[in-house]
């Protein structure tokens, strides 16, 4: 979820899996596409900073755990999940009421596939600041993936309450009460969607959802506005991310993966969809091997 110009990939024809030794047709044609996003070298120095005045002797304890905090956030930003992780539980030892770190490493275990763990994280996050809200959509999310709808669809809705103008809140909150009621929560979708901006691009994946746009329609105005590859590579993560669910709820298992893949292509690493792009890859593979 979140300059100069520069040109735009058009639209080309593109299948990951025509990449494989095999006569399946692909399963995704006409699609824009753009270069991975390449790492921000100032992530880079920040992080070999951090790590020059984590060595100095007159560190306060509090100083020492906002340190390790930022630079596993760095960490975590170019995609060095496990750096990132050893960073964050450094800065709870030192500091055990940094409520961010814990929503992090909730993130973090959500991904490993470790709910419970996860759930207590986001549990603690919240617990010592009420006004995190991205505590609860991150809780929602691993409920979501914890096969916890119900509680995944509470915590959806505290966190759409809010903002009820954002439509990445109201399309979270579609998918875990799709999850159990796809005609009430298509319902849902619409109601919520009366109080978004039709202007916003983020609307548009609203209006794919309850039918009033067309997949090729979404994509020939996905480059409206946008005025770096940088915010078109984001904006496309995002774009693969919610029509592979949109694929995989219909069925369409073969383009779903596509999509998920061409998320992960992206290399932004900091949004949830390119995170949960990953874990949705790794659920269909433990679903089909099983």
């Amino acid at each position: 979820m979140r300059l100069k110009h520069l040109a735009l990939a058009s639209f080309a024809i593109l299948s990951l899996s025509a990449c494989q030794a095999t006569t399946k047709p692909a399963a995704i044609i006409n699609v824009p596409f753009t270069a991975p996003l390449a790492s921000d070298f100032r992530n880079e120095i920040a992080i070999a900073r951090f790590s020059e005045l984590l060595n100095r002797a007159d560190l306060s304890t509090e100083q020492q755990a906002k340190l390790y905090y930022d630079r596993g956030v760095l960490f975590d930003s170019l995609g060095m999940t496990t750096l990132s992780r050893i960073d964050f539980n450094r800065a709870v030892k030192l500091k055990p009421d940094l409520a961010e770190v814990y929503n992090f490493l909730g993130i973090q275990h959500t991904l490993m596939q470790q709910y419970e763990k996860a759930y207590e994280y986001f549990d603690s996050a919240i617990e010592l600041d009420q006004e995190h809200e991205y505590a609860y959509l991150n809780r929602g999310i691993a409920l979501y993936y914890g096969d916890r709808a119900t509680l995944a669809k509470d915590d959806f809705k505290t966190f759409l309450q809010r903002s009820p103008n954002d439509p990445y809140r109201v399309l979270w909150l579609y998918l875990a009460q799709a999850a159990q009621d796809k005609t009430a929560a298509i319902a849902a979708l619409k109601a919520n969607a009366a109080a978004l901006d039709e202007n916003e691009w983020a609307y548009q994946l609203i209006a794919l959802y309850v039918g009033d746009l067309s997949e090729k329609a979404f994509f020939s105005g996905i480059a409206d506005g946008v005025s770096s590859q940088q915010e078109y590579a984001q904006r496309l993560c995002e774009a693969y991310f919610y029509l592979a669910k949109q694929h995989q709820a219909a069925g369409d298992l073969s383009i779903a993966t596509d999509y998920f893949k061409l998320a992960l292509a992206t290399n932004v690493h900091e949004f949830i969809e390119y995170k949960y792009a990953r874990l949705e890859l790794e659920l269909m593979a433990s679903e089909s091997a099983g």
